[in-house]
């Protein structure tokens, strides 16, 4: 019997595949791109198709029924004097309110306002005029208890009602904006002997617990220090003694704290300064809610300088042996 081996046949390997040129992967990059936002701008109009559709249902439920309630209402002023005296009395009242609000708003807000002139000359970038404006102080005011916690030009006041704020929501504190709004280079000192606690959800701001208050013994106040961080919120400007988590950390008057920042949090940057304010305690041995004026302390006193919008000059601040006026706004937390 004889065994002869299978011929094998032998398969030539196929030619490797071309190199693709930079064109041909240009083309498929955008290829793709475009079928993605094609993709994206179909599900946005369709989204925007149902919320248009939803929109005019609604419309034509709630429009017809209000059309008449509102015809009867106004049938029913008009059916007695007395009546439509009354409503007419009421939109009279109404309207000189809103008229009377809107002319604050733009006096306060407009450029007739003298410390908005001022605070336009901080921000027109001559170095000799910003220098006229800051407010320098290593030392605490002859006879105050608190040192400035930074140098610098203090542009908003303890009860500022220009904008980002108003007549009825007041600023709380005060901000020391720093030179050439260049964050991380001017220092920020403790105002007071105290215990410095920093939340661990606080990039850039801390809190300072005086247990003492030196203008009313035997309140306990804290002093609140915020944005020392980047716009981008990517580091905290504060120094590594105090990191995040701390809790009663005793600090001296004039103990570096941190540096001056741009950080708003979801807000995006803003002009680089210091926020310094003085809160009450909340009854329980902790802080109120600084957010709210009223469980805020005016400074003019505890600094020996004229911080309160109603008595700042419009020029620097320096110290004044009577920093308050009597057309001083306060809070219930006094002075």
């Amino acid at each position: 019997m004889s065994s002869k081996r299978p011929k094998v046949k032998l398969v030539e390997p196929s030619p490797p595949p071309p190199k693709r040129t930079f064109f041909a992967v240009m083309l498929d990059f955008f290829r793709y791109l475009f079928a993605i936002l094609w993709l994206v701008l179909t599900w946005l109009w369709r989204a925007l198709r149902w919320l248009g559709i939803w929109l005019y249902r609604f419309l034509r439920w709630a429009v017809p029924p209000a059309a008449r309630w509102t015809r009867s209402f106004v049938l029913w002023l008009l059916a007695d004097r007395k009546r439509f005296a009354v409503a007419l009395l009421f939109i009279a009242v109404a309207g000189m309110y809103v008229a009377y609000r809107a002319a604050r708003f733009v006096q306060i807000n407009s450029p007739i306002n003298e410390h908005n002139d001022v605070f336009s000359q901080w921000f027109e970038g001559d170095p000799a005029l910003a220098e006229k404006l800051m407010t320098i102080r290593n030392e605490p005011c002859p006879g105050a208890p608190f040192l400035l916690p930074a140098n610098g030009f203090i542009g908003l006041y303890y009860a500022d009602p220009r904008l980002p704020y108003s007549e009825t929501h007041r600023h709380q504190g005060i901000d020391i904006f720093s030179p050439n709004d260049e964050p991380g280079k001017m220092p920020v000192v403790a105002a007071y002997d105290g215990y410095i606690t920093r939340r661990t959800y606080w990039l850039s701001a801390m809190i300072e617990r005086v247990p003492d208050d030196p203008l009313h013994p035997g309140r306990q106040i804290w002093l609140y220090y915020t944005h020392m961080a980047p716009a981008d919120g990517s580091f905290s400007y504060i120094v590594d003694a105090f990191p995040l988590g701390s809790e009663e950390i005793f600090v001296k008057q004039g103990t570096l704290l941190g540096y001056t920042g741009n950080y708003a949090g979801a807000a995006g940057g803003i002009s680089t300064h210091l926020h310094f304010s003085i809160v009450l305690d909340d009854g329980s041995g902790s802080y109120s809610n600084e957010l709210y004026f009223e469980n805020t302390v005016d400074s003019s006193r505890y600094l020996g300088m004229p911080v309160n919008y109603a008595c700042a000059p419009n020029a620097a601040i320096t110290c004044s042996p009577d920093p308050l006026c009597p057309e001083a706004i306060l809070s219930a937390g006094g002075s």
